[in-house]
This record gives C-alpha cells, sequence and structure tokens, in this order.
C-alpha cells in the first residue's frame, strides 16, 4: 500500500461517505464483490511481504475469485447496478489488473504487482459510488487515502517554518476519518473482539499523531508518522 491514490479518490471518498442517499450493502453484486476483497486484501498483503511463492498464490486465489464474480454478474448485474453502463468496462479492468499483477509476480516483480493490484481498490471504489453503495471498505479507503496524503507529504511539510500548522489540517481530516471507522463498523464488526482490537491500535495511532502535533513537537511528529501504517495494514488485511 505504497502508492497514494490521493489525486484519484481522497474527496470523492469523503464525498460518498457523506452522502445521504447511499444505499448500504444488501445487494448479490456488493456481497461477492466484497468476498472476493477477502483474497484481494490477502494479494496485496503477499505481494508486500517478499515471499514470491506465496504471492503466486494469493494473487492467483484473488484472481480466480474475481473470475467467478465476473461470470456470475458481468452480463446481468442486479440492482442498484443494472443501469450502470460502465459496469462492463469497471470488470474487464479489473480483470486486466490481476492478469497484469500474475505477469508480474511470476517474474518476481513483486513491488511492481502490489502498486499494479492497487488499482482494483480504485475501481471497485468507484463502481460503489456511481451505484450509491457504501461498505466498510470505502470507509477503510478514505481513511487509507488520507494516511498515505499525511505520511507522502508531512516529512516535507515539518522542514517548513508553518509545516506543523498546515499538517495539523490533515491530522484533522485523518482524525475524523479514524472516527468513521469506529461509527460505521455495525454491530456485526464492533461486536468482534478482534476487530475492537485492531481498531484500536489505529485510534491510537491517530491520537498520538495528533497529540504530537499539537504540542508543536516535530521529532514526536515524524515518529508518530511513522506509526500510522502498520496499524492500518492489520486492520485493512482482516476487516478491510
Amino acid at each position: 500500500m505504497r502508492r497514494s491514490i490521493t489525486r484519484s479518490f481522497l474527496m470523492p471518498a469523503v464525498a460518498a461517505l457523506l452522502a445521504s442517499t447511499a444505499a448500504q450493502a444488501a445487494d448479490p453484486l456488493t456481497d461477492a464483490i466484497q468476498a472476493a476483497y477477502a483474497p484481494y486484501r490477502v494479494a496485496l498483503y503477499k505481494t508486500n511481504s517478499g515471499n514470491a511463492t506465496e504471492a503466486i498464490q494469493a494473487v492467483g486465489d484473488a484472481q480466480a475469485q474475481w473470475q467467478q464474480v465476473s461470470a456470475r454478474f458481468g452480463m446481468q448485474p442486479p440492482a442498484p447496478y443494472a443501469q450502470d453502463k460502465a459496469l462492463a468496462a469497471a470488470f474487464a479492468q479489473v480483470s486486466g489488473v490481476y492478469a497484469k499483477a500474475a505477469t508480474e509476480v511470476a517474474a518476481q516483480q513483486l513491488t511492481e504487482a502490489h502498486e499494479t493490484l492497487e488499482e482494483v481498490r480504485e475501481v471497485l471504489a468507484r463502481l460503489r459510488q456511481r451505484n450509491q453503495v457504501v461498505v466498510f471498505s470505502d470507509h477503510m479507503n478514505a481513511y487509507h487515502a488520507a494516511m498515505e496524503h499525511a505520511l507522502n507529504e508531512g516529512p516535507a511539510l515539518l522542514d517548513q517554518p508553518d509545516g506543523l500548522t498546515r499538517l495539523a489540517m490533515q491530522v484533522g481530516v485523518l482524525d475524523h476519518l479514524a472516527a468513521q471507522l469506529q461509527t460505521q463498523a455495525g454491530a456485526a464488526l464492533s461486536g468482534n473482539a478482534e476487530f475492537s482490537g485492531l481498531l484500536k491500535a489505529v485510534l491510537a495511532s491517530v491520537g498520538n499523531v495528533k497529540t504530537a502535533v499539537l504540542a508543536q513537537d516535530t521529532q514526536a511528529t515524524k515518529a508518530a508518522l511513522g506509526k500510522l501504517k502498520g496499524p492500518y495494514s492489520k486492520l485493512f488485511m482482516k476487516f478491510g
């Protein structure tokens, strides 16, 4: 999860979370996509782990799961996707991403495959957004985009005279989106002890950045920023 998706996703994602007309997942296609998202998350993790054998297996599993979704729904999607004229193109795009990633992992290009796989997250997020569907993954994606934005720009900002003040605005967004992970989790997730523990770690990591920024402590802020990605990655891997 190295590549920032801020330019293509951050503002649309936040808008999607706030849209009062957005539907919650309750249709077979969304459920199937979410089921296929589990092996996708594993593929992302494995291509970032350095183990080529496990990465090949994980990408293959994710690709096979997506092929089932495409075969079942590609020609006759249910509501609310039935009128989406771009759905076939989105399905083809995801299939193309998996094909490219499979070629890359076979060539031991794990970093490239990881970056390639990131596009699946973006394509599916745009697909849901167009059709006014919101799932917990969208809240995770919105947080991820804000986190990457802070990680990419934070170090440079801290070298500037007003850097902490400018970074504080980004941290405010991150803090809000972290809170959304808690309030939008739903009963099934909220009642899961493992989820609660992993989410607590994410909230604590954001709280540490916020505390350091408010204290105007540059070194503590740098250290806290460096500890954001770990807790998020663990939560994403299991529940994202």
